[in-house]
């Protein structure tokens, strides 16, 4: 029987983030992440304020900052005809006054790489989680995998924690239920070639006209773009054709003809189903779960990968001393829900009420720049309200610290 005192499953941001934490407390843990690479389009690339300052703790600032990076200083809409200026990061506290757009494997294999400088530490590629064991008392005692070529066992654990995203397999197999949250959208993911260097920007910018809603970050030699469609409308948009998506894009955002060709066919464009809930309660015995497996977040604003993060510090500092003495119970894990309750909580209250105020009449058609709702038209006219709004979405609440035990 293999075994280790904390077993992750999900090598994505929460998973190798805690995976690094705990090897730096000396203590023995597995990653289990079933793909071969970290490389996937449209993974969520946005690296906060919060985040970039946690790096620096953790002496990884630098070897970060030489990775291909867009920095974001702030978020722009443009309704009609009418602009608005939705968050301004460039006078929040701290070093880090933006938002750094990097590719998600390339931060992952940063994450990686140094933590597979501690020995503690153990990264299982190929190797995806099929199930759960359990003690005969129902405790949760580890995981069963299975490898891409075949080869299966289990790995006995103190502790597994499920960092396996929104269709947590873990989460399931615990019979961990969420609670889901009705969301207006489903979106769109598409690259288009970068126009002209004088439209260019580090800004994001998000249009709004015609019943048709997109944003657009630059990626340096591509705009990553997502357009955002109605809950359930894929199939129903898709049958259309391409090319009217082509002429509704390109008129939206005001791109030429040549440029949109380069969007082919369907297959360059792939649909994210955007869902979105919680986990009344977090853990079991011998299980937790953190990240999009226990709070699943819409893409608005991109704070997904930065709350997942900010769950796997408090979590590595909350449980290193019960790991280290071999027994972790349900009280050790209700310490990390109830840490991270708050900034998860308002964060969706926030989500949601953006779904309402935005997006829901923004595909509607009804909203429209001369007819703004009261808080954006509140950002327009006190230009402090943006720094407020950068700050929250930049930071957010509750930030966590690196552990004593992580720093270098």
């Amino acid at each position: 029987m293999e075994r280790t005192t904390c077993c992750v499953v999900g090598g994505g941001p929460a998973g190798m983030m805690l995976g690094l934490l705990l090897a730096r407390a000396g203590i023995e843990v597995t990653v289990l992440e079933k793909h071969g690479d970290f490389l996937r389009d449209f993974r969520g690339d946005t690296v906060h304020p919060s985040t970039l300052r946690l790096l620096d703790e953790l002496g990884l600032g630098e070897r970060f900052a030489r990775l291909p990076a867009r920095k974001l200083r702030d978020m722009r809409m443009h309704i009609d005809d009418t602009t608005v200026v939705a968050g301004d990061l460039r006078h929040i506290p701290g070093r880090h006054k933006y938002i750094a757009l990097v590719p998600q494997w390339d931060f992952l294999d940063l994450l990686a790489g140094e933590a597979a400088t501690e020995p503690p530490f153990t990264l299982r590629m190929r190797t995806a989680a099929t199930g759960l064991r359990r003690d005969g008392s129902g405790r949760i005692t580890g995981v069963r995998y299975a490898t891409d070529d075949g080869t299966s066992g289990e790995i006995a654990a103190d502790l597994t924690v499920a960092c396996d995203g929104r269709g947590s397999l873990v989460r399931a197999a615990a019979g961990l239920v969420p609670i889901s949250y009705d969301v207006p959208i489903d979106v769109w993911q598409v690259r288009v070639p970068a126009p002209p260097d004088e439209l260019k920007s580090d800004r994001v910018f998000m249009s709004v006209r015609d019943g048709q809603v997109a944003a657009t970050m630059d990626r340096g030699d591509y705009y990553q773009t997502p357009y955002l469609i109605k809950k359930g409308t894929d199939g129903e948009l898709r049958s259309h054709g391409i090319e009217r998506f082509r002429e509704r894009l390109g008129a939206l955002l005001g791109w030429d003809p040549a440029t949109m060709a380069e969007i082919r066919s369907w297959d360059d464009v792939k649909l994210l189903e955007v869902t979105m809930g919680r986990l009344p309660r977090w853990y079991t015995e011998g299980l937790l779960c953190i990240g999009d497996a226990a709070h699943t977040m819409s893409p608005v604003g991109g704070v997904g990968v930065n709350l997942a993060v900010q769950d796997a510090v408090a979590a590595a500092r909350l449980l290193a001393e019960p790991l280290r003495r071999g027994r972790v119970d349900v009280r050790d894990l209700a310490r990390v829900q109830k840490r991270r309750w708050l900034p998860m909580a308002v964060t969706q209250k926030q989500q949601l009420g953006e779904h309402e105020m935005l997006l829901r009449p923004a595909l509607a058609g009804t909203l429209s720049g001369d007819r703004l709702p009261l808080p954006l038209r509140m950002l327009r006219r006190v230009p402090a309200l943006r720094t407020v709004t950068g700050y929250l979405g930049g930071v957010g609440v509750r930030p966590e610290h690196a552990p004593a035990f992580a720093r270098r």
